[in-house]
C-alpha cells in the first residue's frame, strides 16, 4: 500500500519519522493553518473543499500528526503540549513561521487554545470549524472514553473500515487519483494506535487546557447542529463564543461543516480576516 501512495505536500523529520505538510497560496498572504479532528484519515483531502476557495487569497497550510494522512504512523505522548509543539516544530522546520490563523476542527480546538497559550505570539486569531473547547468535555467519563476506544479496537480488528466501500462525502472536489489516494489511506490510518492514544489522553488535556484559563484572541466561530456531536454541543459554542466575543454562526448540518458549508465559511473567513493585523 505504502508505494501507492503519492503525496501531493512536504515531508519534514520530526523524531526521525515523517510529518506530511500540505501548502498552498502566496508567502506574503495571511497563513490559514488547517488542524484536523480526531481520526480524520486524510485531512489535505479532508479540507480541500474549503481551503481550495481560499488559496487564491491566503497562504494555506494543512499539517498532519502523525497517523493522520500521509504521516508516518508512529507513536509519541499524546499529552496536549507534545501534540502543540510537534505541529509547531514541523511548521519551523519547513520554513513557516507565525503569526498564524489556526482552523482547527472537532478535537483539535483543544490544542489551537493550547498554542495560543503557550506561544501567543504564533496565534493572530481563530477559526474554529464546529471544534471543541475544555469545556465540551466537562461531562465525560473515562469510562465512556474507554468504551469508545474499545469499539475502535474492535472495529479496527473487524477491517471494518476496508469493508466499507464508501467515498468522501466531500469527494465532488476530487479528481479520480485522489478518490483513490483517499481510500488507500483510510485503509492504512482508520482506527490506528495515533487515534486511540490521543482518544486515551483527551479528558487529561482538556483539562490542563481549562485550568490554564481563557486566551484572548480575535475568534470566528462555525457550529454543526450538534446531532452528530456530544449533547448540549450548541450550549457549548455559545457559552465559548461569548467568552471569547466571537461571532458564532451555526448551520443546519453534520459536524464536518466544511463539507456541506464550505461556500458560506470561506465567505466568512474573507470577511474576518480582512480585519484583523496578521
Amino acid at each position: 500500500m505504502e508505494k501507492k501512495l503519492v503525496n501531493n505536500g512536504e515531508f519534514v523529520k520530526i523524531n526521525q519519522h515523517n510529518i506530511h505538510i500540505y501548502i498552498k497560496g502566496n508567502v506574503d498572504k495571511p497563513k490559514i493553518v488547517f488542524m484536523s479532528g480526531s481520526g480524520t484519515v486524510a485531512p489535505v483531502y479532508d479540507f480541500k473543499i474549503l481551503y481550495e476557495k481560499l488559496a487564491d487569497e491566503f497562504r494555506v497550510i494543512v499539517i498532519e500528526k502523525f497517523g493522520y494522512g500521509y504521516s508516518d504512523i508512529f507513536e509519541t505522548p499524546c499529552d496536549i503540549d507534545t501534540l502543540v509543539s510537534i505541529q509547531k516544530e514541523a511548521l519551523e522546520t519547513i520554513g513557516e513561521t507565525g503569526p498564524y490563523i489556526l482552523a482547527p476542527h472537532s478535537m483539535s480546538g483543544l490544542e489551537a487554545i493550547r498554542w495560543k497559550q503557550k506561544y501567543p505570539s504564533d496565534v493572530c486569531a481563530i477559526i474554529g470549524l464546529d471544534m471543541a473547547t475544555p469545556s465540551t468535555y466537562k461531562n465525560w467519563t473515562y469510562k465512556e472514553v474507554a468504551k469508545r476506544i474499545k469499539t475502535m479496537k474492535i472495529l479496527r480488528r473487524l477491517m471494518i473500515h476496508k469493508i466499507m466501500n464508501v467515498g468522501p462525502l466531500n469527494g465532488e472536489c476530487f479528481t479520480s487519483e485522489e478518490i483513490e489516494q483517499h481510500k488507500l489511506l483510510r485503509n492504512r490510518n482508520a482506527f490506528n494506535v495515533c487515534y486511540i492514544n490521543e482518544a486515551n489522553a483527551v479528558l487529561k488535556n482538556a483539562d490542563i487546557v481549562g485550568r490554564d484559563g481563557n486566551i484572548e484572541c480575535p475568534t470566528l466561530l462555525f457550529s454543526s447542529n450538534g446531532k452528530q456531536t456530544s449533547k448540549n454541543w450548541i450550549e457549548e459554542q455559545q457559552r465559548f463564543a461569548s467568552i471569547m466575543n466571537a461571532k458564532l454562526i451555526c448551520f443546519d448540518c453534520g459536524h464536518y461543516i466544511h463539507y456541506f458549508k464550505s461556500e458560506e465559511i470561506s465567505s466568512e473567513i474573507k470577511e474576518f480576516v480582512n480585519n484583523l493585523d496578521c
